[in-house]
């Protein structure tokens, strides 16, 4: 065992970790936690008047006479895009970068919030130009560069409602997505790279897309190019020098030039460039009602027919800027942050592109995998940037772990003062680990949890303010209110339950697109149309604190006792041996459902009959015998999306002996041939 292993296995036993000493916090929240208690809604409303710029000022606050379809500072105006851009603009903060890029390749990009500003204009014009006008649906399936925030603020400047799709999606979702919003125009890219590969992607999407009747045009991006394609474009950044490109703007310079050989289809298909630079460079934001519909983001379809997500504009922004900034502990004038997530998710909606946007702040963007070109390229740019906030997934923390401290341990990670996680709960083992490693002791951790469906976080550590405990989402942010109840509907003040928010808050989605039945039917028709069902249990302890254990279906029924799938993977994660788990249920004559756990092993580390043995030991020391796994299958990877969330739902039909599902969403599909091989080796063995 080495040294840090026997760190980590000592620390397992501290339950509660105070804000570190050295840490100082910059923004009180004392008065904000002591107003919401008092008038939530007039918290909200002194919040939004504080934080956003209107250009008609509301007299409603929130309007709840038609429950569950709530509306928020109803009779105010606004415009999301100048809320982003054009204050900061104006108050001489326009040579401020409001995004360091950089690319796979190396490259580098600083983009500044009078660039952004310049290429947004120009797009919104070139839109106009194309046919788009407020209530339009634009599509956008673009790789993680800056021209992807220019497209979405671009839509919110002219009131179009953007449907962002997660660019390692397949082109049949871009048809999907497409066919369902009835896009007018949808924005892509000629090709992307990942891994020092490129994807040939409008031609991927011109194969599916077909004769989409909505569909009018097709603007497409000259991505970054790869080594092999003629060389990495070295884009302009501010203060370089350098020519910018022909369109006068700065973010133009930066997409690829070279030659493309991207299918384009005369009198539909328009290159980003040429419509940027044949627009009027002056477009004022329109002044929107503050419940204009911002934009509509799809579930990932892992479980249903994709959920199209309605977020409208005040509200959204409104809690995307105010948990940014007090979650965080964001000065803008002196944090450099970064979220890894990517902008097809609502993470990369509120916490790469608004929120930070909104608060002024400087952030970093990243386009490529955490291991390209080696597995410190994360620690590489948090020491090039002098990242001081960063905020990633649990996945990705357990990978890091399983590759080894050596590769954090390359770089200066000093500049670090809050890290934060998102996605899923994060086991006390990864959670310990990023603490040491990667945060030096140094750093509170806010694990954050929130859904596309709430817009921005609800429940969460206040960095420098609440006392944590690894595993635990802790306490609700001002003005939010959570609370568990029973399969009956019964309160639970202690103990779990059905994790529910039991009144209306600003950034909540409005409702399913073009599907109000449904979106009552999913979100508010268990306990009634006042209160919102999120769908996950959640155990709540003595001192308040919130638990989340997963989704409602990610509860196994042992003879009659109910155990979280959670709670079960990080007692098997809080091995030594292991560096990832992932547990899921199977059918059981005896005892209605047996556990099954698949599990990636720490370095060189065997999967053996021993091993196994001493797994199951440890779990039942952990947690009580009834949780042993009847099942362990080695894995030398997890099913996960490309994103890096783990798909329960495959490990569920392999375990039950179902035929699988679409796995195109996967990062390695190959995984699941691996993973059915074993488990159907395991059966034939038992036989």
């Amino acid at each position: 065992m080495t040294e840090l292993e026997a760190t980590l296995e000592d620390m397992l036993a501290v339950e509660r970790f105070d804000p570190p000493a050295g840490f100082t916090r910059r923004r009180p929240v004392e008065a904000d936690r002591a107003a919401a208690d008092l008038d939530a809604e007039r918290f909200w409303a002194d919040a939004a008047r504080d934080l956003l710029t209107w250009d008609k000022p509301f007299t409603q606050v929130l309007d709840d006479t038609n429950p569950p379809f709530y509306t928020w500072f109803a009779d105010g105006e606004l415009n999301l895009s100048a809320n982003c851009l054009d204050r900061h603009v104006s108050a001489g903060r326009g040579e401020r970068v409001a995004f360091h890029w950089r690319g796979e390749e190396g490259e580098r990009r600083d983009v500044t919030y009078a660039q952004l500003l310049a290429d947004t204009q120009r797009l919104a014009n070139g839109l106009r130009s194309l046919g788009v006008a407020a209530g339009d649906v634009v599509g956008i399936f673009l790789p993680m560069i800056p021209e992807v925030a220019v497209a979405m603020l671009a839509c919110a400047r002219i009131g179009a409602v953007h449907n962002v799709v997660f660019g390692g999606f397949a082109p049949s979702a871009v048809r999907e997505r497409m066919e369902v919003s009835a896009a007018k125009v949808l924005i892509t890219v000629d090709g992307a790279r990942r891994k020092g590969r490129r994807a040939e992607v409008k031609a991927a999407v011109d194969a599916e897309l077909g004769d989409l009747p909505a569909l009018e045009h097709i603007v497409v991006v000259r991505g970054p190019r790869t080594g092999g394609d003629g060389g990495a474009s070295e884009p302009a950044a501010s203060g370089s020098g350098k020519e910018p490109a022909a369109s006068g703007t700065g973010l133009a310079a930066g997409v690829g030039t070279g030659a493309s050989e991207a299918p384009m289809t005369p009198g539909r298909d328009v290159w980003y460039d040429a419509l940027l630079a044949g627009a009027d460079p002056d477009c004022p934001a329109i002044p929107l009602p503050a419940e204009h519909p911002l934009f509509i983001l799809y579930s990932s379809g892992s479980t249903a027919k994709p959920k199209g997500i309605l977020h409208t504009t005040a509200g959204y922004l409104l809690g995307a800027t105010y948990t940014h900034r007090m979650v965080f502990d964001i000065n803008p004038d002196t944090d450099v942050y970064w979220c890894s997530a990517d902008v097809g998710w609502i993470t990369g909606h509120s916490y790469i592109v608004y929120g930070p946007l909104s608060n002024g702040a400087t952030s970093v963007m990243y386009e490529g995998a955490p291991d390209y070109p080696d597995r410190d390229i994360w620690w590489q740019i948090i020491e090039e940037f002098q990242v001081t906030v960063f905020y990633t997934a649990p996945t990705a923390i357990r990978t890091c772990i399983k590759w080894g401290p050596e590769y954090p341990g390359r770089h200066d990670l000093s500049s670090l003062r809050v890290l934060g996680t998102v996605g899923e709960p994060i086991n006390p083992k990864a959670w310990l680990w990023y603490h040491l490693v990667i945060g030096g002791g140094r750093c509170p951790i806010v694990d954050t949890w929130w859904q596309t469906e709430t817009g921005s976080v609800l429940i969460s550590p206040l960095a420098g303010v609440t006392s944590t405990k690894p595993g635990s989402a802790t306490q609700p942010l001002p003005g939010i209110s959570p609370a568990l109840r029973s399969e009956d509907g019964e309160p639970v003040t202690e103990g779990t339950g059905v994790l529910v928010i039991t009144k209306p808050w600003p950034s909540m989605l409005r409702t399913l697109y073009k599907d109000d039945k449904r979106f009552v039917e999913t979100y508010f028709s268990r306990f009634g149309p006042t209160t919102y069902v999120v769908g996950d249990a959640a155990r709540l302890d003595a001192d308040g604190y919130y638990w989340i254990i997963g989704r409602i279906d990610d509860v196994i029924n042992v003879s009659g006792h109910r155990l979280s799938t959670a709670e079960v993977e990080s007692a098997i994660v809080a091995h030594e041996a292991v560096a990832e788990a992932a547990v899921v249920a199977e059918p059981d004559e005896q005892t209605g459902q047996a556990i099954v756990a698949f599990v990636t092993l720490a370095g060189e580390q065997t999967g053996d009959a021993a091993m196994e043995a001493r797994l199951r030991e440890h779990v039942a020391h952990r947690i009580g015998k009834l949780a042993r796994p009847r099942r362990i299958i080695w894995a030398d990877d997890l099913p996960k999306t490309r994103s890096g969330k783990i798909m329960r739902r495959l490990l569920r039909d392999v375990a039950a002996g179902r035929e699988l599902g679409d796995v195109t969403t996967l990062r390695d599909p190959a995984v699941m041939a691996v993973i059915t091989d074993r488990v159907r080796t395991a059966r034939d063995d038992e036989e």
